[in-house]
């Protein structure tokens, strides 16, 4: 199976666990911003399936990576946010206006064109143990900031906040994910000496937090729009930094490959902004 399609098929589970967790978080009875309802949420059945259905999207999403660029694969997971929004308003009583569809709009066709017209290539290179300490640096210390900034905010801020914190989170675990796929066939013992496994395992608990975080505010559509930029921006830049991948295949394709990929960011922007005479906060 290519890359593209295990994108998409880990896109659509993303997407059906996110809004399956949404609705578990949003059955919780502590209150937002208080990080209770952690320990609440794991004993809660939809949330359980929804965490499910999160980890069979990066198994397909690992193997994605296995055969295809980061930025390739990225872009496409980034859909899952066009799939979640009629799958919020029908499970989770999600509000669908204007804005929410002309940013999906927008977006899909953003990625579209990203994919066709500048055919990412995959790179080469091997990341040096410096290049990987300056990332992991740098993303946690934007995490920690924007962490700090949406518990002082409510509402369709703070879900915005924590969600990009979130997709930084992803980003980088999607970039572990891609070296850890190729030390699968040494053994377990390698597994457990290698530095990527407990990466994995950190990045994957740090978004899991922030996301949730983000969801139990009641904005679905701020969380998962603000992740999937923050997450596609970020892998964009580490595939290119740490991969040495190429966002288009050729000189010539450059140009139209920006304009996509800008053009899907804003279109995910918009997704994130408020519809006109929207709360600031959701009634849960």
């Amino acid at each position: 199976m290519s890359a593209s399609i295990l994108a998409l098929l880990a896109a659509f589970s993303f997407a059906l666990g996110t809004v399956l967790q949404q609705r578990g978080t949003l059955q919780t009875s502590a209150a937002e911003g208080d990080p209770r309802f952690l320990g609440e949420i794991i004993r809660k059945p939809v949330w359980l399936m929804g965490g499910s259905l999160q980890i069979l999207g990066w198994v397909l999403q690992a193997a994605a990576l296995d055969r295809g660029s980061l930025a390739l694969v990225q872009s496409l997971c980034a859909l899952s946010l066009v799939f979640a929004l009629p799958l919020g308003a029908r499970l989770t009583n999600q509000q669908v206006g204007r804005h929410s569809v002309i940013g999906a709009c927008v977006t899909l066709l953003g990625i579209i064109s990203f994919v066709a017209l500048g055919q990412p290539q995959s790179g080469a290179s091997q990341p040096t143990s410096t290049a990987w300490l300056t990332s992991g640096l740098i993303i946690g210390g934007l995490m920690l900031l924007l962490a700090k900034l949406a518990y002082q905010r409510h509402g369709a801020v703070a879900a915005t906040l924590f969600a990009t914190a979130a997709g930084l989170s992803y980003a980088f675990q999607a970039a572990v994910t891609k070296v850890f796929m190729s030390q699968l066939g040494y053994g377990v013992a390698a597994l457990l000496s290698s530095w990527t496994t407990y990466a994995l395992i950190l990045s994957a608990l740090a978004g899991f937090a922030l996301q949730q975080s983000a969801l139990k505010t009641g904005f679905l559509a701020p969380a998962m729009a603000a992740s999937n930029a923050s997450t596609l921006t970020m892998s964009v830049l580490l595939g290119v930094s740490l991969f040495g991948e190429s966002i288009s295949n050729g000189q010539g394709r450059m140009l139209p490959a920006v304009i996509s990929l800008a053009l899907a960011v804003f279109g995910v922007i918009l997704l994130a902004s408020p519809e006109p005479g929207q709360p600031d906060t959701a009634t849960q």
